[in-house]
């Protein structure tokens, strides 16, 4: 498999096309010397692509990094400074970089949002959230009622990262919306749509006093921590289906 061919195959089910409104370049943001013909053997899987990332990348074996953050966000930037330090770390090593951002939200199943909703146990559930006129996020029903404490644990074990409740609503949880990363400013759509508690990754001062005084409950991941799910997902799926070496390379944040 070639690295277009493995574009290709990732775009099939992640579909870009679907997310005209995604500013993040999706899919190869970097080629390698020979995209039709150099054959991909192992791939690595991060949510950040930086030095480190690409670094680790290449000391691996891999031919290729797959990230949830890529490089490119819709505008042109000089490569000077610490960003030719990150593209070099690619081209110097004939590293190719493929990002999927919003797409790897929203996708159900293999998506960050899907893929939380999904290792919570929550049942009945359904795309939640807009970015840009994008569904981005998922929202369901615990099967068992749970304390905002309890659901923060279960959330912690998942993203390995200490979870920040904010206890400001139904003793009691049964119904979750979930967007990952920075999506503090969305707890306004679970206000509307009567959910009882909110899962993001951060959460910011700014809508603090919104959610007490709607009386919704929220629990902040991590930014890292909640977007690790999608690209791990992804991992397994090229390990069942394609059979090539892959690694996740963790570098967390602790944001």
């Amino acid at each position: 498999m070639t690295l277009n061919e493995l574009d290709a195959w990732f775009n099939a089910f992640l579909k870009k096309e679907d997310f005209p409104g995604d500013p993040s370049l999706n899919g190869i943001q970097i080629q390698n010397s020979a995209p039709d013909s150099l054959p991909v053997t192992k791939v690595a899987f991060a949510v950040d692509a930086c030095e480190a990332t690409a670094r680790a990348a290449s000391e691996a074996g891999a031919q290729v990094l797959v990230v949830h953050h890529g490089l490119f966000w819709g505008h042109c930037q000089t490569l000077t400074g610490n960003f030719y330090k990150r593209a070099a770390s690619f081209i110097k090593n004939d590293l190719a970089l493929i990002a999927y951002h919003i797409p790897l939200d929203a996708n159900n199943p293999y998506g960050n949002n899907f893929g939380l909703a999904a290792t919570l146990g929550l049942k009945k559930v359904e795309a939640f959230g807009y970015w840009r006129g994008m569904p981005i996020g998922a929202a369901g029903e615990l099967k068992e009622a749970a304390t905002p404490e309890e659901l923060a644990a279960a959330l912690s074990k998942i993203t390995k990262t200490e979870c920040r409740t904010l206890a400001f609503g139904k003793s009691k949880i049964r119904t979750v919306g979930i967007i990952s990363g920075g999506a503090s400013e969305d707890v306004e759509q679970a206000v509307e749509l009567g959910l009882d508690c909110y899962i993001t990754g951060e959460f910011q001062h700014e809508q603090y006093h919104f959610a007490e005084e709607c009386g919704i409950n929220v629990i902040a991941g991590g930014h890292y921590g909640t977007e690790t799910m999608g690209v791990s997902l992804l991992k397994e799926k090229v390990e069942k289906e394609l059979g090539l070496s892959t690694l996740f390379i963790d570098l967390p944040t602790d944001l």
